[in-house]
């Protein structure tokens, strides 16, 4: 097989030089062998990736899984077969062909998939150079339009040298404002001409790390199997002389000795998670450098795969500055350059080609930056102004006054009384946080930029220019327009920015200015 791959790839150079002058052919190409890896490790994520929070429910069902090997082995040896034919067939129904200055792509093996690109619609070309392509110089190309939400077309596995060859064709019929290229080896040194904006140490990654940890949501997600993995827990630590249920044993002690347990098992869960977060952040923003060259913002970064993003200022659709309660506990902000297709999100932070992202810098390099793509804007010194507090009223009679009585009613019958006392306490406390979001929400306006504030415990601010706006929306509801209230959405390349309650005349009076300006404005939205 290996002898097979490697004369397949020769012969793959060899065609690939000999036909330099131009990458064009009539005839429909099949891609590399190695092309299988590519398909296996997509069907496995793809399966497993839905199933991540069945883990714990299968690491705590292992032992009935060993106690009958006999009966599940078959199972088991079937799921690889299935997958194996799968990847076999996607590779064999997968074909492209380069003719007439477009790009054909046939694939699918139940469900046909065809797609026809011409080069002059391709807006943005990316190089993924994988960690097992590299040895044999291959590489997966993904091109796509501009206003897509996801990649147009990818050739899976296409020689380095014809991938680049065929960029550079594409550049020549249509100057794209975006290329991007993900490969480590073939990443352009920088130029001279190049700026450094901005750098990222591994402190500022350690503190992303932090300040980003999802270990709520992974929590959430154990909730169903908190019993059996504390059961486990338990009985592992026993193994080290450590007795769980006496350590939990809380009658007779007091308030501060309770309190500190609590806290004790929080950090318990809380570090070895935080730790892989940190890890995460290394990986994706490793050497991260930001630069500028004439009007073009570039970004490298990543440690295993050398990730480089460009992206012309005229591109840019909105600035969003965001900070959770750690960020703004610690004085740092993330920053967001984000252009046409900005909702996709099935991609790792530090993968991602459609925005830049500036983690974790302090507020001043924030404003330097903002500063530098937008000169007038004045983010940092506007006054935001509040939604209606009928906002407010309407959060807190549909979503606390309501479930706290059922709950109240249900407690009051079943439960000694001082439980009540409880449920008012994490009343308030949800009230609290509504309160919160309802204050942290506002907007404000100058000749050029609209700002919209949000938030709860933490808060992203977003800025764009008002030429950017590509449709508005206007809701009225019937309760909103007895009170001549509104809420009015901009719709920009990058997706949808809403501000719920305004006044009726000044909802209508921002939509109105907005499209005046761009009707008026000769810029170019791309």
């Amino acid at each position: 097989m290996d002898n097979e791959l490697h004369s397949d790839l020769e012969r793959d150079c060899e065609q690939t030089s000999q036909s330099a002058s131009h990458t064009s052919t009539n005839n429909w190409q099949r891609i590399s062998p190695i092309a299988l890896i590519y398909f296996v490790l997509k069907l496995v994520k793809g399966i497993f990736g839905n199933f991540i929070y069945l883990a714990p429910a299968l690491y705590l069902s292992y032992d009935k899984v060993a106690e009958n090997p006999s009966f599940w082995l078959p199972i088991i040896y079937g799921f690889i077969a299935l997958i194996v034919l799968s990847a076999v067939l996607s590779f064999y129904f997968f074909q492209y062909r380069l003719s007439n200055q477009q790009i054909e792509i046939r694939s699918g093996v139940f469900s046909k998939k065809y797609i026809n690109l011409p080069f002059s619609r391709i807006q943005n070309v990316e190089l993924t150079e994988p960690l097992y392509y590299r040895p044999f110089g291959y590489t997966c190309m993904q091109l796509d339009t501009a206003g897509s939400i996801k990649q147009e077309a990818k050739v899976v596995a296409i020689n380095k040298r014809k991938a680049l060859q065929l960029k550079d064709e594409i550049l020549a019929a249509h100057k794209p404002e975006n290329v991007t290229t993900n490969t480590e080896q073939d990443s352009p040194e920088q130029s001279e001409d190049e700026v450094v904006l901005d750098t990222r140490n591994l402190d500022d990654l350690v503190i992303h790390g932090i300040t980003n940890n999802r270990v709520w949501i992974f929590i959430a997600g154990l909730a169903p199997f908190i019993d059996q993995i504390s059961d486990k827990i338990g009985q592992w630590l026993y193994l080290f002389g450590f007795n769980v249920e006496q350590y939990f044993e809380f009658e007779g002690k007091s308030g501060w000795q309770i309190a500190t347990t609590a806290i004790s098992l929080t950090l318990m869960v809380m570090i070895p998670i935080t730790i892989f977060s940190i890890i995460g952040s290394i990986i994706a923003f490793h050497d991260f450098k930001l630069s500028k060259s004439g009007d073009r913002y570039i970004r490298r970064s990543g440690l295993f795969t050398r990730n480089e993003v460009t992206m012309r200022l005229s591109r840019l659709q909105v600035i969003v500055r965001q900070q959770d309660w750690l960020d703004v506990l610690l004085g740092r902000i993330n920053l967001k350059f984000e252009q046409s297709n900005a909702n996709f999100q099935q991609t790792q932070p530090g993968q991602l080609t459609n925005k830049i992202i500036v983690p974790s810098v302090t507020r001043k390099e924030c404003q330097f930056l903002i500063d530098d793509a937008y000169p007038e804007n004045q983010l940092a010194d506007i006054q935001f102004k509040r939604v209606s507090p009928r906002l407010l009223v309407r959060n807190l009679f549909i979503f606390v006054m309501p479930i706290t009585a059922i709950i109240t009613s249900f407690v009051y019958v079943d439960q000694p009384v001082d439980m009540i006392i409880y449920v008012l306490v994490f009343a308030l406390f949800i009230s609290a946080l509504i309160t919160m979001s309802y204050l942290r929400k506002g907007y404000a306006v100058d000749d050029n930029f609209i700002y919209v504030r949000k938030g709860c415990l933490g808060v992203d601010y977003y800025c764009f220019p008002i030429y950017k706006v590509q449709q508005t929306s206007f809701k009225q509801s019937w309760f909103l327009k007895q009170r001549q209230l509104c809420s009015i959405e901009f719709v920009l390349a990058s997706g949808a920015i809403a501000i719920p309650y305004l006044s009726e005349k000044i909802g209508l009076s921002l939509i109105n200015n907005s499209l005046q300006q761009v009707e008026q404005s000769k810029k170019n939205w791309m």
